[in-house]
């Protein structure tokens, strides 16, 4: 057993959450600023800003695309990662981490490869019209090249933060993301390079961050580094990996997936306008998300540990005041949006004919947002405690039977129109949400511990 400060075994674990959390959230703010920056200064060009905006949102899917696999492999190896140090076993905790770096390598490589190779016919099948491919075109093409820095600055921090240097992640992100944000008005309007200006920003800010996550587990400070000698892949290890992280991806592949869908119903049911609502709309939901995903990503090194330490008792506590936390969060944020809609449309873009579209559709989207704290928690405990399959289930369940489906069926239905792409996310949070929480509660947090 680690006889260190990160001993998630010992001490209270709401002050472990906590020290996890807070910094892990802040990380998760500043990660965010890589696109929503983009979004903001490219929403304010002095010329055709509404259809650069609209560029980007069909870009997106494939910038969601490369963050899924570095969840593939970050959110797969992590977890698995934190149980081999809770149950003392270094060695292989140190191989899992050089496995998962050299997955991170070469699926960066691949997925750069390959998407530079269909690019255009998968723009216009996102939805992208004459008027808006050119700016969709010229960002994805520009980000493909730092595609393998994305991999590993966001892939390698689940192993900085699984042994408890929250704040080391933190300043991961927050390197990467001041770079952006000095470099994109630089790029974009000093030297008027407009929507490349806004990709060559992020790819220099994510190739920083990834100098900084690899320094880290190289030096020092780190209590299981980065090692050559565990950069052979073995096969066992890779399907560990990639069975635990396929929540993780599943969750980020259907979130493009379902983008790509709304793109396309919206427009052919609402058109150029209604896609540059859904962007602003995602950019929303990426800000009040985050304050969940920190909650989640603070509190699963602490189950994972205490469940390699068979502490069980400490890990139905941990679930516990997750919730709690997640529910109040939630409630926060639901309101927040319902009051404040309309400065939040005005804050990425102020053309006076997208305000009322943008700010109803919002309404309609984020309704009874606080049920996305069972989806999260449910999602939570499935990862931490290595339960692939269920983890995989409930990622599917969400997105692919019950959203996609009605983002295509809502539409259809003359009373309900366009507003139907928007409407399935909070039915989606109903029953998702619900059948997660309580399939975890039931086969999971009852048992814990008993059939051990």
């Amino acid at each position: 057993m680690h006889h260190t400060n990160n001993n998630f075994a010992q001490g209270s674990i709401a002050s472990h959450i906590t020290r996890l959390t807070i910094p892990m959230t802040i990380a998760q703010l500043i990660n965010i600023l890589y696109n929503i920056i983009d979004r903001v200064f490219i929403g304010r060009m002095p010329e055709d800003s509404t259809n650069a905006l609209t560029g980007l949102g069909i870009a997106f899917p494939i910038c969601t695309l490369t963050i899924a696999f570095a969840n593939l492999i970050g959110t797969g190896g992590g977890p698995l990662f934190s149980i081999e140090r809770g149950k003392g076993d270094d060695k292989e905790a140190e191989m899992i981490l050089g496995n998962s770096f050299i997955m991170l390598i070469i699926t960066g490589i691949i997925i750069s490869l390959l998407v530079s190779l269909v690019k255009s016919p998968l723009l216009y099948l996102f939805g992208a019209s004459e008027a808006t491919f050119g700016y969709a075109y010229d960002y994805i093409s520009i980000y493909l090249t730092g595609t393998i820095f994305v991999m590993l600055s966001l892939g390698l921090n689940y192993f900085i933060n699984a042994q408890g240097f929250a704040k080391t992640g933190m300043a991961t992100v927050s390197i990467g993301a001041l770079c952006n944000v000095i470099l994109d008005p630089i790029f974009i309007f000093g030297f008027d390079m407009g929507v490349k200006g806004a990709a060559y920003a992020t790819v220099i800010s994510q190739f920083l961050s990834t100098l900084w996550t690899t320094g880290f587990l190289l030096g020092k400070r780190t209590e299981i580094k980065l090692k050559v000698s565990a950069f052979r892949l073995k096969g066992h290890r890779v399907r560990k990996i990639l069975s635990l992280g396929l929540s993780g991806f599943t969750m980020q592949i259907t979130n493009g997936a379902t983008q790509i869908v709304c793109n396309k119903m919206l427009s052919i049911y609402g058109g150029d306008f209604y896609i540059a609502a859904m962007t602003i709309i995602n950019s929303v939901r990426e800000i009040v998300t985050l304050g969940v995903t920190g909650v989640g990503s603070g509190t699963q090194p602490v189950i994972s540990y205490n469940y390699g330490a068979a502490q069980y008792d400490r890990v139905k506590y941990a679930i516990r005041l997750m919730g709690k936390i997640l529910l109040i969060y939630t409630t926060a944020a639901w309101l927040f949006v319902m009051v404040f809609s309309h400065q939040l449309v005005i804050f990425f873009n102020n053309e006076p004919s997208l305000l009322p579209i943008a700010t109803t559709s919002m309404h309609i989207y984020f309704f009874g947002f606080f049920m996305m704290m069972f989806q999260f928690t449910g999602q939570t405990v499935f990862q931490a405690l290595g339960k692939a399959k269920f983890a995989m289930f409930f990622s599917l369940l969400r997105k692919v039977i019950i959203v996609i489906p009605l983002t295509c069926l809502l539409p259809m239905i003359p009373a309900i129109g366009v507003k139907g792409v928007f409407l399935a996310e909070p039915i989606s949070n109903f029953i998702g949400g619900l059948a997660c929480f309580m399939t975890m509660y039931v086969i999971i947090y009852k048992r814990l511990g008993k059939a051990e």
